[in-house]
């Protein structure tokens, strides 16, 4: 299985940090966001990764190059703007091959194993989704489960963590694009899965919250 990091963001909410370094870029615990994703790709087995880049991308290759260092390979998708989730996704479908793909965006944190992600089976679905309990930002919440379906009802967040079978994005025109269009159809339709995700996932919108990880990181490693 292949493994797309979303990078592509301009990260307005982050700045002024920003303006000099892609979010993914940032670091928490004397690592880039993006690096602590690709560390644990890496240990569950993943290691072919496609990741999109527009604002200050040079400077994600710059930093992670073919991905040789990390044990990875990483093949580009150079957007010349963002061109949101699913126009990202879009364009990346000749590097993710025919087989269902797993994505994540590269400017969250998230403290698991990987491994259970990969093993999960789409059948027949379109999309497999990982939601998590609702954020203090975000207390409303995006979908729903019931019996391992997502619903288009708010209730839980959507992490961004995701399977997708690459014929879910099959005929679309290149360009921009939103995925939540998408996927309310797919969820129309009967074909969206779902799973409640446990593990330490954050949304890194803010600098107060990229330091608070931070310390909280630090904090942790000066204990062991």
């Amino acid at each position: 299985m292949k493994a797309m990091i979303l990078a592509a963001g301009r990260g307005e909410r982050m700045r002024p940090l920003t303006d000099s370094l892609p979010k993914p870029l940032l670091a928490v615990g004397g690592k880039p966001l993006i690096v602590h994703h690709i560390e644990r790709l890496r240990s569950a087995g993943i290691s072919e990764l496609v990741i999109n880049h527009a604002w200050l991308g040079h400077k994600l290759v710059e930093a992670l190059g073919d991905g040789a260092p990390l044990g990875v390979r990483i093949a580009w998708s150079a957007e010349p703007s963002a061109l949101e989730t699913a126009g990202g996704i879009v364009q990346a479908l000749p590097l993710l091959g025919d087989a269902p793909f797993l994505v994540l965006n590269g400017d969250t944190w998230l403290d698991l194993d990987y491994a259970p992600l990969i093993r999960q089976p789409l059948g027949e679905d379109l999309a497999h989704l990982w939601l998590v309990d609702n954020p203090p930002q975000h207390p409303h919440g995006d979908f729903s489960l019931q019996a391992e379906r997502v619903i288009d009802r708010p209730g839980l967040t959507f992490s961004g963590v995701a399977l997708y079978h690459p014929a879910a994005f099959a005929g679309l025109a290149s360009g921009a694009r939103k995925l939540a269009p998408l996927l309310r159809e797919w969820m129309a339709d009967g074909r969206v899965g779902g799973s409640h995700l446990k593990g330490d996932w954050r949304d890194i919108g803010t600098p107060e919250r990229l330091a608070q990880l931070d310390s909280e990181l630090r904090a942790r490693g000066a204990a062991r």
